[in-house]
């Protein structure tokens, strides 16, 4: 049950950090030292920290996306390598959120007016 939580947690740390050696190092270090100090303990406890292991296993396979900068004449870029266990989200997701906090996206709607309008100059 550890053994192969520990292999996918390494394998999501390879995938994540690729590029970093200093991070990549640190979070493999920092993985291996987790779980030997884990390696006798009580079944239940184990059990959570091998949950928590897949967890953040998870997390950094598909929400941890690695930048890097490019000077470029008209600036500075940054080129992402995102890969195909990436999660990418819908915008429409995002859309439909930021609309319902508008109160519909109407004028003089919105999450912190309260939908009441403020009235303007005197004529």
């Amino acid at each position: 049950m550890a053994l192969p939580a520990y292999r996918h947690l390494l394998r999501s740390i390879t995938l994540a950090f690729r590029d970093d050696t200093r991070l990549l190092t640190s979070a493999l270090s920092t993985a291996r030292s987790n779980f030997e100090s884990s390696r006798i303990l009580p079944p239940a406890e184990a059990a959570s920290k091998v949950a928590h292991a897949e967890e953040v296993a998870k997390v950094l396979r598909r929400n941890i996306v690695q930048g890097s900068s490019e000077a470029k004449e008209d600036g500075e870029k940054f080129q992402l390598r995102i890969h195909e266990d990436t999660e990418r989200g819908s915008n429409e997701t995002i859309k439909s959120a930021g609309q319902a906090l508008m109160g519909g996206g109407g004028v003089g709607g919105g999450c912190c007016a309260g939908g009441a309008t403020t009235p303007g100059p005197a004529a």
